[in-house]
């Protein structure tokens, strides 16, 4: 059994017990603990050095444990999108980012009705285009039907706007992109992954969220705080999972923390 299936989650269920207990024993000079961390198999190996920091010394651990990791090209971006997007009910299809829809994995290009390689943190936002590296890292690409992802463009992610096309529920407007409700928190941890992974150190730019949109080739994405909703909203699903382990065993060697442990988002930002 992969590691992250034997996760005990503990978020707000320690608040809420907590607070139960209190309330029966009328202790008004006590507030309740807050939500617990999850914890992982992982907690005593790959992030003993992280487990019990917060702040800029967590981001700091994290970003040292990541970035030890395996490149792939972008060439080679299609075939393992293939193995870690697989759709958990057809072998022969993979998920599509925004839309959720299933399509087989032999439709991969530049058509309509083919499926591309998504770039969630949006390449022009520090200009890396499609180099061995940010433009290549397997915890940010995904496959999308190709006229979503140009609807996408490189627009900031935010709250709002008109539905998009076959989109399964995703927004957009001028200035900013919403994807469907199923894949809002898997956005947000793929681009809070980002900005601990490359943080200006391996002559790539320093990747950081803010509270903007309209970003364009800035080394930015935004919004945090919405982001940080989403996180919370959308918890790491057996799909989100199931990638994570993939890429870890196979492609990259390196895990997305905040799959493993989504508190640790609020605990940095």
């Amino acid at each position: 059994m992969p590691a992250t299936q034997i996760r005990t989650r503990r978020w707000k269920a320690v608040a809420l017990a907590t607070s139960t207990v209190l309330a029966a024993l009328a202790i008004p000079t006590m507030t309740a603990t807050p939500a617990g961390a999850t914890t992982t198999a992982y907690d005593t190996t790959y992030y003993k050095n992280a487990v019990g920091k917060t702040g800029t010394t967590l981001k700091s651990s994290l970003h040292t444990i990541i970035s030890s990791q395996t490149k792939i090209s972008y060439s080679a971006v299609w075939n393992a999108l293939k193995v870690t997007d697989q759709d958990p009910n057809n072998s022969s299809n993979v998920i599509l980012l925004y839309s959720g829809v299933s399509r087989s994995k032999s439709l991969n290009g530049g058509d309509v009705g083919d499926w591309n390689r998504e770039h969630t943190w949006a390449k022009s936002h520090g200009d890396f285009g499609e180099a061995t590296g940010p433009g290549t890292d397997l915890h940010h690409l995904r496959p999308c039907d190709v006229t979503i992802n140009s609807t996408r463009g490189n627009l900031d992610f935010d709250n709002g706007g008109s539905t998009v096309t076959n989109g399964g529920g995703s927004t957009v407007d001028s200035d900013s992109f919403a994807p469907r409700a199923a894949d809002r928190g898997d956005v947000a941890r793929m681009i809070l992954y980002m900005a601990v992974r490359y943080e200006g150190d391996d002559g790539w730019a320093d990747l950081e969220p803010n509270e903007k949109v309209g970003n364009g080739s800035n080394p930015y994405m935004g919004k945090l705080a919405v982001l940080k909703a989403w996180n919370e909203a959308d918890p790491p699903s057996a799909f989100e999972e199931t990638r994570n382990q993939a890429i870890y065993d196979t492609y990259q060697h390196n895990r997305n923390p905040f799959i493993d442990h989504p508190e640790w988002v609020e605990a940095i930002w």
